[in-house]
Formats: C-alpha cells, structure tokens, sequence
C-alpha cells in the first residue's frame, strides 16, 4: 500500500511552504517541489480545495483540462484519506499524528462518547458542541494557520458550516465569508483579491465534487459534468482577477475510489466480528478503528481472518503512529485512544460499515480514507491570471 510522503510531498508539507511564505514557522519540512521563497512574493496567494479531486482521477478523465494543463506536482494526502483528518491539517498545519482528529466518526474519551467531529454532534445524534455547553477550541486547543501566518486571512467556505463550531474554532484569526454556490464562491474571492491590504491568504473550500462521488460515483456522468463546471468557473475567476498579483493554488483533502454491492461489508452479517467489539468500528468505513473488549482479542483476530481474509489487512494501532503513518512529530497526548487496538486497513475497494441500531442505511459509491493511490494521490496546480 502506498503511504503518505510527510518528508516534503504531501498536504503537511504544502501547508508549511504556505505558513512560511506568510511569515509563520512552520513545523513541518517545506514542499519540495514549492518552497515558500517561491511564493513569498505574491501579493495574494490563494488555496481551493476541492473535496474529492484524486490526481488519478483528473489525469484520466480530464487530461487537456485547465487543471492538468496547470498540474504542478501530485503530492499525498494525509492518513487516513478522509476529509475529517485532512481539513484539519490545511487549518492547522499539523498532520493527524499532532492535530489528533483521525475520522469521521473518532471517540473522545474526554466528552465519552463517539463523535462526528466535523459536525460535532454524537455518532447517536443530540446537542452539537456549542448548545452542549462545549467550547471546541478548548475541546481541541489548535492553533490555526491564520494565526500562524503574519498576513491578513480569510476562510471561504459553504454557508451551512462556515460559522459551524468546529469551522470558528479553527478559522480562528481569519475573516470567515460563507457562499451559497460556485459562483458566489468566486465572486466573494475575487472581490477580496482586487482589494489587497498589503500580502494576504485566501482559503477556499469547495465539497461538491466529493458529494456527488459518494452519491453517484466518482466516475459518474454527474461527477464528470461537475469537474468541468468547476474548470470553466476557475477559468472566469482567472479572468476576472487578471492584473493582480495572485498565485492560486488547487489541490483536494482525498481522492476517492468507486465501489460495489460486493465491496461493501456489514458488520451485523459477522456477529463474530461485532462480539469483540467495546465500542462501535470508529474511524473510517476504509480505515476502521477497533477497540476490543476484554478477553475478547484472539477470538476477534481469528474472526477477522476467518470472515475478512484477504480484503482487510489487520494491525494493532500502535504500530501504525510508530511506523509514522499519522505523520511525524511529537503525537497529539489523546492520539492513541483516538485510534483503537487495532485498526482495520481495507484492501481493493473493501468496505467495513458498523451500523447503530436506529441509523439508517447510508451507501456509499464513491469512498475513501484507505492507502490506495486513488485515494491517497492529489494533484497540487498553479494558475496565475
């Protein structure tokens, strides 16, 4: 399995050649292919994340697009490939082995209970973190980039979480403008580059495409269509801003990967598997977080062998922060009860799903969080006005 490259080739190492080219420290080792001598000079310097946007993906169905033509490098993603741990790195910096946020669904021991940490509320549903009486950037006590950096920031981002909990405690230092459609993206960007107050960072923030991979596929008619909605809106955004002295950079949090009926295992059809389990599978349906109950490990181990042989590869979760998978540095102190005894690694394009018993079913088609290079892979392009 492909791992993440966090010696100077993934979304950490992007995220430090921005900090620095605004006049932070970061943390982490530069962006080889794009130091932040390379950008320091650049009045603007903007970043859009696209959600979704695997570099194998672009190369194979768009190769003469406006992204690929401007394509700069394919760096990696974070692990787990996910937007829960990777929107944290672009707001903070830190890869998921220091910031600590490691899927969709992670357990907080300290509020005790199983979260969706982007949400913020229960993996059962309830009170949000705010009308729970919690404050998250104590909760998670981050220092955003915006802080990090010396320039003016702002954070663009959809108008149904732009003011959310968790986006206001780490968008912290920046001035937050929600949006309601691509357009209105680009209009509210394009507005804030043709008025610089001296050098700036603009982070932006589009989900779209990931909406209609999960829904329809990634290779779907619908997701294709999209690709090229956003090219031709980047291409009048472009226009829009010529004569200022802007760098716009466009690269994603994941790419994703199609699935089947056959694909997709349930854990209510292994009760083997689901009586070794404390707590439910937790993490990611590609990247699944396994906290065991007592007495009960050599029995869930040989279940897993016995039910899920070759689709998952099985490892205790320490051996994976030691091995540097999270990421390097010093790990986040509640990093390892974030990430359970073991942690289930799907191979091809297996999924794990472990459903509450009052959730609905939810399929997914297109998915991510694992370690193949259509999800781990995206592309970094450049494009100046």
């Amino acid at each position: 399995m492909p791992v993440p490259d966090y010696d100077g080739g993934s979304l950490v190492n992007l995220m430090a050649s921005l900090i620095a080219a605004r006049g932070g420290t970061a943390v982490a080792p530069q962006l080889r292919t794009l130091p932040a001598a390379a950008l320091a000079d650049t009045t603007t310097l903007v970043l859009l994340v696209i959600d979704g946007l695997g570099a194998d993906w672009l190369a194979r169905h768009a190769p003469h697009g406006l992204l690929a033509r401007h394509r700069h490098a394919t760096i990696t993603s974070v692990f787990p490939s996910t937007t829960a741990a990777a929107i944290p790195t672009f707001l903070t910096g830190l890869p998921p082995q220091q910031h600590g946020l490691t899927g969709w669904f992670t357990y907080l021991r300290e509020l005790g209970s199983v979260m969706t940490v982007l949400p913020g509320h229960p993996r059962y549903g309830g009170a949000s973190y705010g009308s729970a009486g919690i404050d998250p950037a104590r909760l998670f006590a981050l220092r955003s980039v915006f802080t990090q950096m010396r320039t003016r920031g702002f954070a663009l981002a959809p108008a149904h979480i732009a003011y959310s909990d968790f986006n206001r405690a780490l968008s912290r230092g920046a001035e937050i403008h929600p949006f309601r459609s691509l357009a209105e993206m680009f209009r509210r960007a394009r507005r804030l580059v043709r008025r610089p107050r001296g050098p700036q960072y603009l982070y932006l923030y589009w989900p779209e495409l990931d909406r209609l991979g999960h829904e329809q596929g990634i290779a779907s008619p619908a997701a294709l269509a999209h690709l090229a909605a956003i090219e031709t809106a980047l291409a009048d955004f472009l226009d829009a801003i010529a004569g200022t002295d802007t760098l716009v950079l466009v690269t994603a949090d994941h790419g994703q990967l199609d699935t089947t009926a056959a694909d997709r295992i349930a854990l209510d059809d292994h009760p083997d598997l689901a009586d070794g389990l404390a707590l439910p599978l937790c993490g990611e349906p590609r990247a699944a977080y396994c906290y065991l109950r007592p007495g009960r490990v050599e029995r869930f181990l040989d279940a897993c062998g016995a039910h899920l042989g070759e689709r998952a590869l099985l490892r205790p979760s320490a051996d994976l922060i030691a091995a540097g998978l999270f990421g390097p540095g010093p790990p986040h102190p509640r990093l390892a009860e974030r990430v359970g005894d073991y942690t289930l690694l799907m191979r091809g394009a297996a999924v794990i799903r472990d459903r509450l018993p009052f959730e609905a079913p939810h399929t997914m088609i297109g998915v991510h969080g694992g370690l193949s290079a259509a999800e781990l892979n995206v592309p970094l392009c450049l494009l100046r006005p």
